[in-house]
């Protein structure tokens, strides 16, 4: 897999108009962790929370690495990597430690990871990643890099004064937000656009030095959205490029949505330990395939009432369909169709089980 990941990089990087995603300078890599679910796998390698279940269900999870680019005026990632589960820890935080570490090693100096909440700041500062935008939690709170002010009585404190970024409530009492060291505002797309920031902050059971890592947390609040964007950054960035950044994180999820839906591998179970690794794995790099295929062609019309077709991957898909490929396309002489007789041998789960492969004829009538 590693190897045609590089082969479609380059083959992604020589396309034209293929052009990287660039931020006062930096290009956006990003990564997240998609899941297949198999909730009736016996012996399932790993497990993903389920919102609708509230729970974590049997499913086999990979992390996904890519650069952000754009190409026919969308925006696509291009995959750098899809790893796998540790397979003596199949947790997912062993899998974002593995990405993490893997991400470090390829990460340019031009380049800053953006990742989602699932990733803690804690676990970045670990893997020695010093470039990075990650979204925080609603009630994460950090503390200032020096001392607070020693009271008359008591020993010296030792941990900084406490930021709380947005207001919270707990057990009905109302806990206030911290004054902003600053405040940006911008207009956006004709909507104006503001961010409080606070400078300098360290996590908060870190003891204020001269050698601790520090970072900047941005509350940027869109009117488009109910609740403000908490991201932090070691880097001094503008409030408008921090949210441009943290935006250009959403392509890498197109490639798990065109792999699961659009190619269907959703629906296609394997049970051999290698083969359900290696099949999403697949998926995921069709799925990659298909979303560019769609972005450099024209755009196709689902039906006559789409007046206004975009180059999606279900569009694509669509006209896929009613074209004659694969009989139209000249394969090589030594890949041909063997004309056996196959109907009357047991097919799917009837061909893995004996006692019911010898029943098929009964349960078919």
């Amino acid at each position: 897999m590693a190897v045609l990941l590089r082969i479609w990089q380059s083959h992604i990087q020589g396309l034209a108009g293929w052009q990287e995603r660039r931020h006062e300078g930096y290009c956006v890599v990003t990564a997240d962790v998609t899941a297949f679910w198999r909730p009736a796998l016996k012996e399932c390698p790993s497990k993903h929370y389920h919102p609708m279940a509230n729970r974590a269900m049997p499913a086999v999870i990979f992390g996904i690495v890519g650069v952000v680019g754009e190409i026919g005026g969308q925006r696509v990632a291009c995959p750098r990597a899809f790893e796998r589960v540790h397979p003596k820890d199949t947790s997912e935080k062993r899998l974002w430690i593995d990405v993490l570490k893997h991400t470090k090693r390829s990460l340019a100096e031009d380049e800053i990871l953006v990742v989602d909440a699932g990733v803690k700041i804690s676990q970045l500062q670990a893997a020695g990643i010093g470039c990075y935008v990650v979204r925080l939690a609603d009630n994460f709170t950090a503390r200032r890099n020096y001392s607070a002010v020693r009271s008359a009585k008591g020993r010296p404190p030792v941990y900084g004064e406490r930021i709380r970024p947005l207001e919270r409530s707990y057990k009905g009492r109302t806990i206030a937000k911290s004054a902003p060291d600053r405040v940006e505002a911008w207009v956006e797309n004709g909507v104006e656009m503001r961010a409080e920031i606070w400078d300098d902050l360290i996590l908060p059971d870190v003891a204020a030095g001269k050698n601790v890592k520090t970072f900047q947390v941005y509350a940027i609040y869109d009117p488009a959205y109910e609740n403000p964007w908490l991201l932090a950054t070691p880097l001094q960035l503008k409030a408008a490029t921090v949210k441009a950044m943290y935006q250009d994180r959403w392509p890498v999820e197109q490639i798990p949505l065109a792999a699961k839906q659009m190619v269907g591998a959703h629906r296609q179970f394997v049970h051999s330990q290698e083969s359900i690794q290696r099949l999403p794995e697949l998926a995921l790099l069709a799925g990659s395939i298909l979303s560019f295929l769609a972005a450099t062609s024209a755009a196709a019309p689902t039906g006559f009432w789409d007046r206004h077709p975009k180059r999606t991957p279900g569009r694509f898909r669509r006209m896929l369909m009613g074209k004659p490929f694969p009989q139209s396309y000249q394969l090589p002489e030594q890949v041909r169709e063997k004309a056996s007789m196959t109907a009357h041998l047991p097919k799917g789960s009837l061909a893995r089980q004996p006692k019911l492969a010898k029943l098929s004829p009964v349960l078919t009538a």
